[in-house]
């Protein structure tokens, strides 16, 4: 064991305070209560306030800025390294065994929302800072933890950071997996609109997800009095697919819900989408109208692939793999008809301007036409670029094993760097629970990364920039 590992493990009873009461914030995104003071709603900042707080009682340079981003900094020199975190969560969901704010300790595990996206590797980095910082080392570069609270909902809290401060020279988001992520595919929100709207009265409502990020883990649907629906039918269909449902009837209405399974967007099929499934159920029993075709499109545009190849956006490439689609929050009503509102992490190399070209051609057949919302494009960093190679030799001195460059369909701050990379803290093997119920960090993969993270951190600062 490495004496950065060592002096890890001597914290590890403060490590796993310092995460419990972090995770005891529920630092969700809360438009309905966001102010100028509140950018987010009162909890995303609160978890800031906390970790600028523990940066002041380590006697280490702070900073908020309007109270969407803050720094904690340490070290002398011109050059700046930034470890780029975020304090907010995805809503907690549904369906947990253990308190999702609670921060329980289980059979070598701590559980709670954020405990390894993104406030257990933020733990980590901040004790990781504190490690070399009280080890002597000369540092003649400046390091900052850059700390942001709007990660899960579209980085507007690091753009407003970057607008503000300056850009670090390097730096690495301890925010994805080990070894080290060298190229993110690019993130775009499209939309999928139902173009002529002209009530048929069956379908009355549709309802499932409200984050593009994650696959929707339930979906519900209220049907007209005429739809004939059959119990047994429903039953059999939710016994096929291994999920659960239920129904009941409101003032002639039929009222049908389904559970599917939450997971990260990057990969839709790690999930079952609930939106998906009960859409594809519910185009077996309704006639032609416009309730029809609103499920036909969802059945052929996502039921069996997660890829677009339907839509015309299927794509990949070896650097970064499969483009993937995650319709993540659906809705239908009479009046505005349906909308389908999808997270697409393209490939590194793919031709975004042609392949929805493509993809709007494609429509012209069908009900439903696409708008483009926001779109983040693709990051990547050289293989040979000196940062890699310091972080491989890192890595490869702490497990023994090869440290290989990885792309990833997530985003992380890495992407906002001039030159940054995603580092940790998954390490390989293990489950990635992130965005899913009863989410949790092993506690000795915590201490493991805090020492990594300690040992980059001393190298960083201390390496001889060329032309020194």
């Amino acid at each position: 064991m490495s004496n950065w590992e060592n002096e890890a493990l001597k914290r590890q009873e403060s490590l796993l305070a310092d995460l419990q009461s972090l995770i005891a914030i529920p630092s969700v995104l809360d438009e309905s209560a966001a102010t100028k003071d509140l950018p987010f709603g009162p909890e995303p900042k609160r978890a800031l306030d906390w970790l600028l707080e523990e940066g002041r009682k380590a006697g280490m340079l702070v900073k908020n800025v309007d109270n969407m981003a803050g720094h904690i900094e340490m070290g002398e020199g011109d050059e700046l390294i930034g470890i780029l975190c975020h304090v907010d969560v995805v809503p907690a969901g549904s369906n947990w065994i253990h308190e999702p704010f609670g921060g329980t300790i289980e059979d070598g595990k701590l559980f709670g929302r954020g405990a390894i996206d993104d406030k257990g590797p933020t733990i980590a980095a901040w004790h990781a800072m504190k490690i070399v910082r009280d080890s002597g080392i000369t540092m003649n570069k400046r390091v900052r933890l850059i700390i942001g609270t709007d990660e899960e909902s579209g980085f507007r809290c690091v753009k407003r950071y970057f607008e503000k401060e300056e850009m670090p020279t390097i730096g690495f988001a301890p925010d994805a997996d080990f070894p080290i992520i060298n190229a993110e595919k690019g993130i775009a929100s499209i939309l999928f609109k139902q173009k002529v709207v002209t009530s048929d009265g069956q379908l009355l409502l549709f309802k499932s997800g409200n984050r593009t990020n994650m696959v929707p883990d339930y979906a519900e649907a209220h049907l007209a009095e005429e739809v004939v629906f059959d119990n047994e039918q429903f039953v059999t269909f939710l016994n096929i697919h291994d999920v659960t449902g239920g129904v009941s009837t409101d003032s002639g209405k039929t009222i049908i819900s389904l559970n599917g399974k939450s997971a990260h967007a990057m990969e839709p099929d790690n999930g079952v989408n609930a939106a998906v499934l009960l859409a594809s159920f519910l185009n077996r029993i309704l006639k032609e109208g416009q309730s029809k075709d609103f499920t036909q499109f969802m059945f052929d545009a996502f039921a069996n692939e997660s890829r677009g190849l339907f839509l015309g956006l299927a794509f990949n490439d070896e650097m970064s793999g499969d483009t993937t689609l995650n319709a993540g929050i659906v809705t239908y009503n009479p009046t505005s008809g349906g909308e389908i509102n999808v997270s697409m992490r393209y490939s590194v190399s793919y031709l975004f301007e042609e392949k929805m070209t493509t993809c709007m051609k494609r429509l012209t057949e069908t009900p439903f036409s696409v708008d483009i919302g926001s779109n983040s494009a693709p990051h990547h960093v050289d293989a040979n670029d000196p940062l890699i190679r310091t972080l491989q030799e890192v890595y490869t001195d702490h497990t023994g094993e090869h440290a290989e460059l990885l792309a990833i369909g997530g985003g992380t701050y890495a992407r906002v760097l001039e030159k940054g990379v995603a580092f940790g803290m998954l390490f390989p093997g293990r489950e990635d629970v992130a965005h899913q119920a009863d989410e949790y960090v092993y506690i000795d993969d915590l201490v493991k990364a805090t020492g990594i993270y300690a040992d980059a951190i001393s190298r960083l600062v201390s390496e001889k920039t060329e032309g020194e």
